[in-house]
């Protein structure tokens, strides 16, 4: 991955943040690595717990964000939650009562920021699928 790559991607993660910020979600964890295991985000609203993966593009959204997240990018975001949630879930989020997966799209094209939010874009993938 270049390094300019990597600098969008943690712009998209930034602006992700604050824009679920300003949406009532407060962020738990940003970047949450454990091992193989890694997550964007964590952000709690309300009991909820979404685990939120974050695409950024320069230009057109190229399907969407939700379309640039796979089944096996699903599978291994279900298990990187499961992870969070063994590791840091009763400290993080103690009243959460639901989970979901979130993929917020940013896309920085032509000097503005388009932000869109998919929310429960997919359900949770069971432990051996």
């Amino acid at each position: 991955m270049t390094t300019r790559t990597q600098e969008l991607g943690l712009l998209g993660e930034r602006v992700a943040a604050r824009w679920l910020a300003r949406q009532g979600w407060r962020i738990v964890d940003h970047r949450w690595r454990s091992g193989r295991r890694d997550l964007d985000l964590v952000a709690v609203r309300e009991g909820t717990v979404a685990f939120v993966e974050v695409k950024a593009r320069r230009g057109t959204w190229c399907g969407g964000p939700v379309a640039a997240v796979g089944w096996r990018k699903q599978r291994e975001l279900t298990r990187s939650a499961q992870a969070w949630l063994d590791q840091r879930g009763p400290v993080a989020a103690p009243s959460a009562r639901a989970l979901r997966f979130d993929v917020v799209g940013v896309v920085v094209a032509d000097g503005a920021v388009r932000v869109r939010h998919v929310e429960d874009a997919f359900p949770a993938h069971r432990a051996g699928g």
